[in-house]
């Protein structure tokens, strides 16, 4: 009987000695691969025009080139999904010149903040900002809100630590605030 219980427990113990040695070995595999978390957020560039420059961390792009007759195609309102009650005029009135173009807004600064946690990416202009890139560094996450007036960009490294950049420009130019934590 004793050596049965013996035969018993020395399976076990060989057993669970293998069982840990194989899940260590896959999980040391697999620690690295698409099942991890994606290191950057894919930012979108947004609703621009086609001849607008499109500038990015690692490539900035040239200034458009002045010309003295440049016209911009202001963006056209949303077509209703009503139609219209009233019929259509029988005799077009005098025919009006179209707007001038309205200047656009002048690209902003793009500034790089790099932190322990990561890097944030932002285009400051005179009264707004935008969030170009954020990637966190190897064993920190990411999360990002943003609002009309305000961008929040955390680093978290899973122990506590906490690297936050903040831009607000409410009412005033963008100011950026790092706080590590």
């Amino acid at each position: 009987m004793q050596r049965g219980f013996v035969h018993a427990l020395a399976w076990s113990l060989a057993t669970g000695a293998a069982v840990t040695l194989s899940w260590w070995g896959v999980h040391t595999v697999m620690s690295g691969t698409v099942y991890d978390p994606p290191r950057a957020v894919p930012i979108s560039v947004g609703a621009r025009a086609a001849d607008e420059p499109v500038s990015s961390s690692t490539h900035r792009a040239s200034p458009p080139s002045p010309t003295p007759a440049a016209t911009r195609a202001e963006p056209s309102a949303r077509p209703s999904r009503r139609p219209s009650a009233a019929p259509p005029s029988a005799a077009p009135g005098p025919a009006k010149s179209p707007e001038p173009p309205k200047p656009s807004a002048a690209s902003g600064d793009v500034k790089s903040y790099p932190t322990r946690g990561g890097r944030v990416v932002l285009e400051l202009r005179d009264d707004a900002a935008t969030l170009v890139s954020a990637t966190p560094e190897q064993g920190w996450s990411m999360q990002v809100w943003t609002n009309p007036e305000w961008i929040r960009v955390d680093f978290g490294d899973g122990a506590g630590a906490t690297v936050s950049v903040f831009c607000t420009w409410n009412g005033h130019p963008p100011v950026v605030e790092t706080v590590d934590q």
